[in-house]
């Protein structure tokens, strides 16, 4: 990189098509307190806000691979120190030599970004005063003479709230049920062992997954999370899950199960873009007798392959979320393992837990059983539950292949 372009007043990235970082200026390094030896050959991941993360794997990549380039993205970086930096990205994508990579200008906006917010905050103050002064003369006026209707409307309402909350609470119990029968069982023999988590963070979830024995040498390991965890998410999990279920208990190849799931999805929302769900997914297709993983990740986080020596690998997303954008290709991906390796996969209510408990914690755990691992990582999940009182759908899934 030349002088130049190296100490410029705004962050140069090249990044590799798979989004592996292959250089970076002396600015950006700088902005980031990273040393260079430390960043290259690492996932552009690595310097993302997990926010960023999620957003980079949904429209980042795929704007690329549709359009070639990016003009004016917002993003947040993060410094060695977890430091949140919000930047501007130009990206255009280019061929060299027989690779393509991707060159990126980062412009921090740090000091834009307090500007606009003093301005927005006084400008909003100023107006909610106003609005509130004139609201408060005209409630004034009008409550003395609508309270009395007001208080008997709420007795009224009331009563029937309750009745409503009676009813509905069987109901969704009902649904909770019928959702939780359908999910299937984990598979253990000699050539598989599995140990499976699901939680709703509420009376229904947006998680579903399947597990299907489709022969003496294949099984099917599919999981999705649906954008949201109430009735409407369920309700699409369900519709979703009969259509899996037939798909992969057939043995149909993994990208046409990610295809038929997506255009699904795409007809049920054909007319009414509002109640538009999107849904994250991987799917992945185990041969036992050949020894070879075929596997789809749709905007989901990324799965944790690990090796019997301890090296893992991240099964990472290369297509949008099932029912994001008409006319994907979906593209199989295949690797080849040794026995004795181990699965993880999970949905995004376990994912702020991958960069600093699950991967180094499955590492750590090689030895172990699988029903000891489901323990520990339980034992996260609850410390970090503590930690942020955060409520989210949380599945996850442990295979073990000999």
């Amino acid at each position: 990189m030349d002088e130049q372009l190296n100490h410029a007043p705004c962050g140069f990235l090249t990044l590799s098509e798979d989004g592996f970082i292959l250089e970076m200026n002396q600015t950006l390094l700088k902005i980031l307190n990273y040393s260079h030896d430390s960043l290259i050959g690492q996932h552009v991941n690595s310097i993302l806000t997990v926010p960023a993360r999620l957003f980079s794997q949904f429209y980042f990549f795929p704007l690329v691979k549709l359009e070639h380039r990016v003009e004016e993205m917002y993003i947040s970086l993060e410094t060695s120190k977890e430091e949140e930096i919000p930047v501007l990205i130009n990206a255009l994508q280019k061929r060299v030599k027989e690779s393509t990579v991707l060159d990126c200008i980062i412009i921090p906006m740090r000091k834009r970004n307090e500007y606009e917010t003093e301005l927005l905050l006084a400008k909003k103050e100023t107006e909610e005063a106003l609005k509130a002064k004139h609201k408060a003369i005209e409630e004034l006026e009008t409550t003395l003479k609508k309270l009395e209707i007001q208080k008997q409307e709420l007795l009224e309402l009331n009563q029937q709230n309750q009745k409503y909350k009676i009813e509905t609470k069987k109901e969704l119990e009902l649904a909770r049920i019928i959702q939780e029968i359908s999910l299937t069982h984990p598979i253990n023999n000699d050539k598989v062992q599995m140990e499976v988590f699901y939680n709703a963070s509420g009376e229904l979830s947006g998680d579903i997954y399947g597990i299907y024995q489709i022969d003496q040498y294949r099984y099917g390991i599919i999981l999705l999370d649906v954008m949201g965890h109430g009735i409407s998410s369920a309700l699409i999990t369900m519709t979703l899950h009969s259509l899996f279920q037939r798909l992969i208990s057939a043995g149909f190849a993994v990208e046409l199960v990610m295809r038929e799931l997506d255009s699904h999805l795409h007809k049920l929302f054909h007319n009414n873009e509002e109640a538009r769900h999107y849904s994250t997914a991987i799917y992945l297709l185990i041969d036992t007798d050949k020894q070879k993983i075929d596997y789809i990740n749709a905007g989901h986080p990324p799965a944790i392959w690990q090796n019997p020596d301890g090296t893992q690998y991240e099964l990472c997303s290369t297509v949008p979320p099932l029912g994001t954008f008409e006319g994907i290709v979906f593209k199989t991906n295949t690797f080849t393992y040794k026995k004795g390796g181990r699965l993880l996969l999970y949905t995004d209510g376990v994912d702020p837990l991958i960069s600093n408990y699950l991967a180094p914690l499955v590492r750590k755990t090689i030895s172990l059983p699988l029903f000891k691992l489901k323990e520990e990582i339980l034992q996260c999940l609850n410390y970090e539950k503590n930690l942020d009182h955060k409520s989210d759908d949380q599945t996850f899934i442990l295979i073990d292949i000999n």
